[in-house]
């Protein structure tokens, strides 16, 4: 009888974002605990899912936000927790607030894996916030999902991308730039759910990668 291939998935990638997001949540628990009161953590009373915004996308601490009434997160199915929560973190990250970055990311990580299995656009937000929050290899297990799944996926290149800069190695920063400018051609007009949400990752990914390549638009 001729054997059965084995179907089951490589556990690997698994394996290694679950060690990368109970490190992240150990430095972000020793860091909540050791916080001195002037701490530059944005606040534990918008430690919930709701992340601080209101109905209008104005973080309740920030300027003009502070006397608008947060929504009720009873409300909120699992994908908006965790929506709420992957904008919290990023806009936090622009800001440069590291301290509040390793103070929500936990949350954020923990909100998308009650959503598995993820599907791209999740996995591209967790890797994100993996990138943000210093959790390479986190970061590195959805990249890799994501192109194992299609090699041209555009979402799981320019996360590639991002992470070869934090690493320095510009030989295959340069590789993913060429992957992503080939790539987009074919991939951008079938539409895809998160690269529609996504698309300001992808045009200024895309500026990026031909600029540095020094190719002409």
């Amino acid at each position: 009888m001729a054997s059965v291939p084995d179907s089951k998935p490589n556990a690997l990638p698994w394996i290694v974002a679950a060690l990368a997001f109970l490190a992240l949540f150990a430095m972000a628990a020793g860091r909540g605990f050791n916080a001195r009161p002037s701490s530059t953590v944005d606040g534990s009373q918008n430690a919930l899912p709701q992340a601080g915004l209101d109905d209008r996308g104005v973080a309740a601490d920030e300027p003009g936000g502070g006397n608008v009434r947060a929504p009720d997160i009873s409300g909120l199915s699992p994908q908006e927790r965790a929506d709420r929560l992957y904008n919290r973190v990023m806009l936090l990250a622009s800001q440069g607030k590291v301290d509040s970055v390793q103070f929500f990311a936990p949350m954020a990580l923990t909100a998308y894996q009650m959503l598995s299995p993820l599907n791209a656009d999740q996995r591209y937000d967790m890797g994100r916030i993996g990138e943000v929050a210093g959790a390479l290899p986190l970061a590195k297990a959805q990249a890799d999902s994501l192109l194992l799944e299609n090699p041209n996926h555009l979402l799981g290149i320019i996360l590639e991308a991002r992470l070869a800069t934090l690493a320095g190695d510009t030989t295959a920063l340069h590789s993913y730039e060429r992957r992503l400018v080939a790539a987009q051609k074919v991939e951008l007009p079938k539409k895809r759910d998160e690269y529609i949400r996504h698309q300001e990752d992808i045009t200024n990914a895309l500026q990026q990668a031909r600029k540095s390549l020094g190719i002409k638009t």
